[in-house]
C-alpha cells in the first residue's frame, strides 16, 4: 500500500459530493487532476472503490468501509496539530456553528476578535434557515446554533446576544394596496414570524411570492416587487441612502431576539467553553462598537 494522505481527501470529497466535478471545484483543483488521484488510490486496492453507471457515480461497499478509515485517519492527523499547539499554550480545536440565514449580519460580528486571538481554532460555519439549523443541533452535528425563535420540542440552554426586530419595508415611503407580499421559504424564521403576524390579525394574507434568501427578498423589494416584513439588522444601507423605507403597521415592529443555544447537558469542548466565555464577556463591547446605530434606531 502506497496511498497519501491527499489522495485519501481528496477520495472522500468525491463521497461528499458524489461528483468528480464538484469535488474538483471545492478543491480548487482541475478534474482530471482529481481523476489522477483517485484512480492512483484505486489501484491501491483490488476491489473498486467508486462505480459509474450512465453517467452518476456511486461509491461501493468496500468504498464507504475504506471511507470510514480514511476519516480517522484524517482526524488523527487534525488532533495531531492540535495537541502540538495546545503544548504550546495555544486553545486549538474546531468550533462549529449553524446560523439562521439572517443571522449572517449577527454572527460574525461575535467572532472575529475571538478567532483573531486564538489562532489555532478552525471555525465551520453553516448558514441556512431554521429548519436545518435545528436539524443539525437536533442530530448534535454542531456545537451551537444561532436562532431568533426557540425550538419548541428541544431541550436547550442559550446566551441572548441581540435583539431582533422585524418592520414592514416597501420600496417607497407610501404603501400601495395592489402590492403583493413577498414571503420567505417555509422553515425560514421569519416566515415563521410573518405568518404568525398576519395570522394574529385575522388571518393570512394571500403570498403571491416566495423567495429562498434574505438578500433576494430584499432585492425584490428595492425593485418594487412587492413588500415584506425583514429584519432591520441587515438594512441600513437600504435605509440610509432611501432604497427601501419601513413602512406603518400595526403591531409593528415585531421582536425577538437572537442567541446562541446548545443542548442542554452537551459536554462542550474546550474551544466552545472559551468561546462561550468570550461571548458573555465581550458582548456589551461587541454591541456598542459594531451595532450602536441598531440598538438606537427609531422608526420616523
Amino acid at each position: 500500500m502506497n496511498y497519501t494522505i491527499h489522495q485519501l481527501q481528496i477520495f472522500l470529497k468525491v463521497i461528499e459530493t458524489q461528483s468528480i466535478t464538484k469535488a474538483s471545484q471545492e478543491l480548487f483543483m482541475t478534474q482530471p487532476a482529481v481523476s489522477i488521484q483517485l484512480k492512483k488510490l484505486q489501484d491501491q486496492f483490488e476491489i473498486p472503490l467508486t462505480e459509474v453507471l450512465g453517467r452518476q457515480l456511486y461509491i461501493t461497499d468496500f468504498g464507504r468501509e475504506i471511507a470510514v478509515i480514511a476519516t480517522r485517519i484524517i482526524q488523527e492527523l487534525e488532533n495531531i496539530n492540535y495537541k502540538t499547539q495546545a503544548f504550546q499554550g495555544i486553545i486549538t480545536g474546531k468550533l462549529s456553528i449553524s446560523a439562521a440565514s439572517t443571522g449572517k449580519y449577527v454572527i460574525p460580528y461575535f467572532l472575529s476578535e475571538f478567532l483573531e486571538e486564538n489562532k489555532g481554532i478552525d471555525l465551520l460555519l453553516d448558514v441556512t434557515n431554521k429548519t436545518k439549523v435545528l436539524d443539525s443541533l437536533t442530530k448534535n452535528e454542531i456545537d451551537f446554533a444561532l436562532v431568533s425563535v426557540l425550538p419548541d420540542k428541544l431541550n436547550i440552554e442559550e446566551e441572548v446576544l441581540i435583539e431582533n426586530k422585524l418592520y414592514l419595508l416597501g420600496n417607497h415611503k407610501e404603501r400601495v394596496d395592489n402590492k403583493p407580499l413577498i414571503y420567505r421559504e417555509p422553515g425560514s424564521a421569519t416566515r415563521m414570524s410573518m405568518e404568525a403576524y398576519f395570522a394574529s390579525r385575522g388571518g393570512t394574507k394571500r403570498k403571491q411570492m416566495e423567495l429562498t434568501s434574505n438578500e433576494a427578498v430584499k432585492q425584490a423589494v428595492i425593485a418594487g416587487l412587492g413588500y415584506s416584513i425583514m429584519p432591520l439588522i441587515g438594512l441600513q444601507n437600504e435605509l440610509l441612502n432611501g432604497q427601501m423605507h419601513i413602512l406603518e403597521a400595526e403591531g409593528v415592529p415585531i421582536k425577538t431576539e437572537w442567541r446562541l443555544i446548545w443542548l442542554k447537558g452537551k459536554k462542550l469542548s474546550p474551544v466552545s467553553l472559551a468561546y462561550l466565555d468570550f461571548v458573555r464577556a465581550q458582548k456589551k463591547k461587541i454591541l456598542i462598537e459594531n451595532f450602536d446605530w441598531y440598538l438606537k434606531f427609531e422608526q420616523k
